[in-house]
């Protein structure tokens, strides 16, 4: 399990230092604060140390950072990721199961990262960046893009979603609560989502089984419907790692709930969660998983203290809901909506 990360000079995130991670961990902020480039962040170490070793892979971990980190971040110079004005270098240390990852460079640097340390074992596992916007409807532009054209346009965050849902489903016994959690995703959105070979495309297949165009199936089945895949074809197995941006996107209250109990399930079976949201609703829901289920949610939150400043917060939703300004404004919000209505 991923333990702790520590950022200097990372792009907007001058300094951060997050640790005691759980099994669910929660980045909380506005937009441009840098929840996403944290999570970025992670995922390029997680998935560098995953490809490292693993089949016939030849190359050294700095040379398959180098070529996560250009792809994930769409920057042709790496160093464009040191924080900008400051004469100092970007500097990463992750830990994993109490080793170390770490890595340094300047913003002079072109692809080669000259310095590196990992103590990390090889990962067998496979972590995964659900973004903020679907991938189905999506899917064969992608994969062209990147795996043809070989452009900028989709970062490695949407390439390796599209070739991990490319894998077919894998019939068969599987782990009680994945089984359990594809049950409870494909109730929530009233069928399933199933790639026809003879079309080409994806469908969604309602209980009915009648197929629809995945084009015009509402965005929240389709966000949906890609974690149940990646239950379904095995891509994800026990020690996973999922990061998550923006879980409400596109989503109404009670599927979010939902969502997020099963996200919960999940979490008691081995897979680690990192989710950035800015939502109220999502933070609250998290909270009371953590006080149900009596296991800690770290939070990390983003409050901005000038206009090129931002300050991180380390808290747990386990002893309570943070002081945060966007939990702040959303409990002022509905105080004032109730103080209209008892008027």
């Amino acid at each position: 399990m991923l333990n702790r990360v520590e950022l200097r000079n990372f792009g907007p995130i001058a300094q951060l230092d997050w640790s005691s991670l759980g099994k669910i961990n929660l980045v909380i902020g506005g937009n441009g604060s840098g929840k996403t480039f944290l999570l970025k962040a992670l995922y390029s170490a997680t998935r560098t140390l995953e490809e490292f070793k693993r089949g016939n892979e030849q190359r050294s971990a700095a040379e398959i950072l180098a070529n996560k980190l250009r792809w994930t971040f769409q920057s042709e110079k790496i160093g464009d990721l040191v924080t900008k004005g400051i004469d100092e270098r970007l500097n990463c240390r992750i830990t994993f199961d109490k080793r170390v990852f770490k890595y340094e460079f300047g913003e002079k640097t072109i692809k080669q990262i000259s310095i590196l340390t990992n103590n990390v074992l090889p990962r067998e596992s496979n972590s995964i960046f659900l973004p903020s916007k679907e991938v189905l409807s999506l899917h064969h532009i992608i994969l062209k893009s990147r795996e043809q054209d070989k452009v900028f346009g989709f970062d490695d965050t949407y390439l390796d979603l599209a070739r991990a849902l490319r894998q077919s489903t894998i019939k068969g016994k599987n782990y009680s609560e994945f089984a359990k959690s594809r049950k409870s995703l494909e109730a929530i959105i009233g069928g399933k989502v199933v790639f026809d070979e003879g079309l080409r495309s994806w469908q969604f297949k309602n209980k009915n089984n009648q197929k629809f165009h995945i084009g015009v199936t509402a965005e929240g089945i389709k966000k949906i419907a890609i974690l149940d895949t990646l239950l379904g074809n095995r891509y994800l197995t026990r020690n996973s790692i999922i990061f998550i941006d923006e879980p409400e996107s596109a989503l109404h209250p009670v599927a979010i709930s939902k969502l997020l109990d099963i996200i919960a399930m999940l979490a008691e079976r081995g897979i680690q969660f990192f989710l950035a949201s800015h939502s109220y609703f999502v933070v609250k829901k998290l909270f009371l998983i953590a006080q149900e289920k009596n296991f800690s949610i770290p939070v990390i939150s983003a409050t901005e203290i000038s206009a090129t400043e931002v300050e991180w917060q380390v808290d747990d939703l386990l002893d309570g809901m943070p002081d945060n300004p966007i939990i702040s404004e959303s409990i002022r919000l509905y105080r004032e909506e109730v103080g209209m209505v008892l008027r």
